[in-house]
This record gives C-alpha cells, sequence and structure tokens, in this order.
C-alpha cells in the first residue's frame, strides 16, 4: 500500500499552509462514477482488477485534460467499467487467457462480452443517457481484442488501460502474476505498451513512467538504503 502518512518531519516546522488547494478528484467531479464504481468494485476482485481500473481511471482523466474535445462520459464509464467481465470467467482460467505464449483469446472475447452486458445493466440503473452507453458498452465490447481504434474515445480507454502495467502498481502485479523479477516485468510490460499506444500523450506519458521505473532497477538506486 502506498505510503499515506509520514515517518518524520525534519525540518520540524508546519509547512501545510503553503500547500494550494487540491482539485477536486474524478470521482466528485463525476458522482455517477462514484456510484457505478460501488456498483463494479464486487465484480472487480479479480486479478487485483480493482487496483488496476483505479489506476487506470486516473491515467485517463490525465489524457483527458490533452483531448479536450473526447467526451468524459464516455471514456470514465468505460474504463471504470472495461474489466468487469472477467468476473464471469473461471478464476482459474483468467491468467491463461492473458499469459505470454498461452493466450486464449476466446476467453479474452467472453470477458469484453460478458462486461458489455454487465456494463449495460449497472448504466440503465443509473438511467444514463442511452447513445452514451451504446458507445460505452461498444468500447468494452472490444477493448483487448479490437487492435485498431474506433474512435478517440476509445483510443483514451485503450491507452490508459496499457499504461496501467507501467506503473509500479503494474509491474509488481505482473512480478508475482508470472513469478517474474522485477526487470523481467518491466521488460515484459514496456514490449506490450510502448509500440501499441494510439495517443501522443499516452506515449509521453509512457516514456515518464519507463523512466521512473527505469531508475528503480538502476544498480545505484536499489544500493541505496531507503
Amino acid at each position: 500500500m502506498t505510503k499515506l502518512q509520514p515517518l518524520a518531519n525534519h525540518y520540524s516546522h508546519d509547512v501545510s499552509g503553503f500547500i494550494p488547494p487540491a482539485e477536486p478528484g474524478v470521482f466528485e467531479q463525476f458522482p455517477v462514477l462514484a456510484r457505478l464504481w460501488e456498483k463494479a468494485k464486487t465484480y472487480l476482485a479479480v486479478r487485483s482488477n480493482d487496483a488496476h481500473t483505479l489506476f487506470s481511471l486516473s491515467l485517463a482523466q490525465s489524457l483527458l485534460k490533452h483531448h479536450p474535445q473526447a467526451d468524459p462520459l464516455v471514456v470514465l464509464p468505460a474504463i471504470l467499467l472495461h474489466d468487469i467481465g472477467w468476473s464471469q470467467v473461471d478464476p482459474q482460467l483468467v491468467l491463461s487467457a492473458i499469459a505470454p505464449g498461452a493466450g486464449d483469446k476466446e476467453l479474452v472475447l467472453q470477458h469484453e462480452k460478458l462486461g458489455a452486458e454487465l456494463a449495460r445493466e449497472l448504466l440503465q440503473a443509473e438511467e444514463f443517457d442511452n447513445e452514451r452507453s451504446e458507445r460505452i458498452t461498444y468500447i468494452i465490447d472490444g477493448h483487448d481484442s479490437r487492435k485498431d481504434s474506433t474512435s478517440l474515445e476509445d483510443s483514451l480507454v485503450k491507452d490508459s488501460d496499457k499504461l496501467w502495467r507501467l506503473t509500479p502498481h503494474g509491474v509488481d502485479t505482473v512480478m508475482d502474476w508470472f513469478g517474474l523479477t522485477r526487470a523481467e516485468a518491466f521488460q515484459l510490460v514496456e514490449s506490450r505498451v510502448s509500440n501499441h499506444l494510439f495517443t501522443d500523450a499516452a506515449r509521453f506519458m509512457a516514456s515518464a513512467l519507463v523512466a521512473v521505473e527505469s531508475a528503480n532497477l538502476f544498480e545505484q538506486r536499489q544500493a541505496l538504503s531507503d
């Protein structure tokens, strides 16, 4: 878990008065997302999809700042709900569906289609706009298997989903999925992300995440005692 409280105050003075007000978070800006999350999180308790989804949601929000012409009420619900279909797949088969050299395309398609159906039900319960709902479920039903993008919103969902793999949480997760060292997991995810993004903003974000993780792997960094 990310450290939330300090272990010390080496300066010994209170500087909190100099901190500017925080911007509203994505759940505050879009209360419907908070309601959808409460309904979706039970479907996401598979393969760390709950944490993966929250990281991807935040990445999508950042990408939207670079693409003001995109519809956030398509992109954000789509990324929030994109992996709920894995809950309908045998948990013992989930990793075999995505493992290098052992991918099962039928299971990937199954999680997309069932996820789109579940998403439609959750959106209807929220009385979500029908046109947006159709766009959201279309994006979900193809977010992994469809290699091309059909819209800017589709691109942003695909990019934020992939970018998660380069986050520290993504690398941590892939390590334990496949029993890889950090260096091996990082090399694997970078090969599956950096040349497979649709937007320039995502490519810039990927390069920054790669830089951070590369520093983690420096021998000099690992020799330090934090």
